[in-house]
């Protein structure tokens, strides 16, 4: 049997369970960046992973965990657009049933001592990813979404 045509298989599809806390979310971030495959990605396209996974993992321990004890698993699986991503936590559902918009409420004339401290992320994973969905499904939240490659 032949392989889906659009998987990578010359790299490899990790799956990694990391707790939902400050810490253990930098930790397991910078292990994900150590590992295949986003030591085959090109640094621009390494960089933006790091962006949106380190946004995607800290909204979940500080928003679904609400800073509470919890765990999220991150599977990330190479193909040739790119790297999908699958991540799933069993925090609270998001609310509305779906991701926020990351619609911007400021703008280049905004004074930078009127700059708000957050609300940065979801417009930057929206902007940085491809097919991004979201759905919960047996008690969990799973978030889907494509890095795609550009270098």
């Amino acid at each position: 049997m032949r392989p889906a045509p659009d998987l990578d298989l010359s790299v490899q599809t990790l799956h990694l369970v990391l707790a939902a806390d400050p810490d253990s979310v930098r930790d397991g971030l910078a292990r994900i960046l150590a590992l295949p495959p986003l030591t085959g990605l090109s640094d621009d396209d390494r960089g933006t992973a790091e962006v949106v996974l380190a946004e995607v993992l800290n909204n979940i321990g500080e928003h679904a965990y609400a800073g509470g004890a919890g765990t999220v698993e991150v599977t990330l699986v190479p193909v040739m657009a790119g790297l999908d991503c699958l991540v799933v936590d069993q925090g609270v559902t998001m609310p509305g049933n779906q991701p926020p918009t990351g619609r911007l409420t400021v703008g280049p004339e905004t004074p930078v001592p009127d700059l708000p401290e957050g609300g940065f992320g979801w417009h930057l994973i929206r902007v940085l990813t491809q097919d991004l969905a979201y759905a919960r499904i047996d008690g969990c939240n799973r978030l889907s979404f494509t890095l795609p490659n550009t270098g």
